[in-house]
């Protein structure tokens, strides 16, 4: 009955029959190889370390994601996030395994919710990824890293200001093995990379991550 009185319309063109429709599903700007082995960003030949995570210290060892964050996959994301648009959890997640090979993982788990946006928004997209994709690989999903102090809003930060504002925000409940951390957006790295030292702190022996989308930069984080 919703869909009929407010048919569905696809973000990204506006045309009518689902959020996104097949012409721009398959107009999405895939990440291709060569990739950064540590970050996952596109480069001009294979690289162990790339100009983006060189000399930073990562507590994750290799982060992957499906698409490239530019304008097209922003309004997928800003549907998904700010308009309650759940089902676009499994779009996503049906592109990550399209594009994105099944690390060596144990168990999935994602980035939890701030408090007040998941209160707002009434779901956490980055859960329902995870579980969309612990499905699809057969891994069992647990919540295992929790918030222990509120953030700012990453957006607009600086790279040091990232840093800064996630150190110390998370902790985790023990596990062992590996473990596949899942966020919605890949953007610098810091938040990940710091549920990423929670883990590790409790037990886990090696972090990876996959995300929907990635920011792609060719300078420095603004």
């Amino acid at each position: 009955m919703l869909d009929v009185l407010l048919p569905r319309r696809c973000l990204v063109c506006g045309a009518a029959g689902a959020h996104v429709c097949a012409g721009c599903r398959d107009g999405l700007a895939r990440i291709e190889p060569p990739l950064c082995e540590r970050c996952g960003a596109p480069t001009a030949w294979p690289v162990q370390r790339c100009g983006e995570c060189s000399g930073r210290r990562l507590a994750f060892s290799r982060a992957r994601a499906a698409v490239i964050y530019d304008e097209a996959v922003r309004k997928l994301v800003a549907g998904w996030k700010e308009r309650g648009l759940r089902r676009i959890a499994d779009d996503a997640a049906a592109l990550v395994v399209e594009r994105v090979p099944l690390p060596d993982t144990d168990v999935v788990t994602f980035v939890p919710a701030d408090r007040r946006r998941q209160g707002e928004r009434g779901h956490h997209p980055a859960e329902r990824l995870a579980r969309a994709l612990g499905e699809r690989w057969q891994l069992p999903c647990r919540p295992l890293v929790v918030r222990v102090r509120e953030t700012e809003r990453q957006r607009g930060l600086g790279l040091a200001d990232r840093r800064r504002n996630v150190a110390g925000a998370f902790a985790a409940r023990p596990v062992t093995g590996e473990v596949l951390l899942v966020d919605d957006v890949y953007t610098s790295g810091a938040t990940v990379s710091a549920a990423a030292a929670a883990l590790r702190a409790s037990g886990a022996a090696h972090v990876n991550v996959v995300s929907f989308a990635r920011a792609v930069r060719t300078g420095g984080l603004r």
